[in-house]
């Protein structure tokens, strides 16, 4: 299968292709994330945005939320913020709570745990950040903890994804 430079994607495709509908009161999709939400190394208070998501199959049984720049300049993106285990009760996310009760908050590629705002390098044009929400069909994903980046969130979701959905906020500097 051939992929786009800077396509967002997933060993496994959604089984049946379902998609969930994510939406935000802090953007809208493919508009500017406000200033607030920005790195703290970038200006920002680094607040995490507010999510919400519907559509989830009935056999949903938790769901694993990622912000990811396919833009950065590092030959294979940046992973801003990776939450996984939110239990299926869960349909929304608060600004500014990156990690809702029940939940767990893996490594971004800052290093820390929890949310990590946009910063593209000055002069690198706005970046894309991609919001994307997986219904899945496991209530925990197995052989993960709260230091797993990424690549491996993703790899550990595989065939486990009943539906995706995607919100994305453009930010420059």
């Amino acid at each position: 299968m051939a992929y786009k430079t800077g396509e967002i994607r997933i060993p496994d495709p959604p089984r049946g292709g379902a998609s969930l509908t994510v939406t935000s009161e802090t953007f809208r999709d493919g508009e500017t994330i406000p200033r607030e939400c920005a790195f703290d190394g970038c200006g920002g208070d680094n607040r995490s945005p507010q999510l919400a998501w519907s559509g989830a199959p009935a056999e949903t049984k938790s769901f694993a939320v990622t912000c990811f720049d396919p833009d950065a300049p590092t030959g294979s993106g940046f992973w801003h913020w990776l939450l996984f285990n939110v239990p299926a009760s869960v349909t929304s996310v608060p600004a500014g709570e990156p990690s809702p009760s029940g939940s767990t908050s893996g490594r971004n590629d800052y290093g820390k745990s929890g949310y990590g705002g946009p910063c593209p390098p000055p002069g690198d044009g706005p970046h894309r950040y991609v919001f994307t929400v997986y219904a899945l069909d496991v209530p925990a994903i197995e052989g993960i903890d709260a230091n797993v980046g990424g690549a491996a969130l993703v790899f550990n979701m595989r065939g486990h994804v009943l539906a995706q959905g995607t919100l994305t906020g453009r930010y420059g500097r």
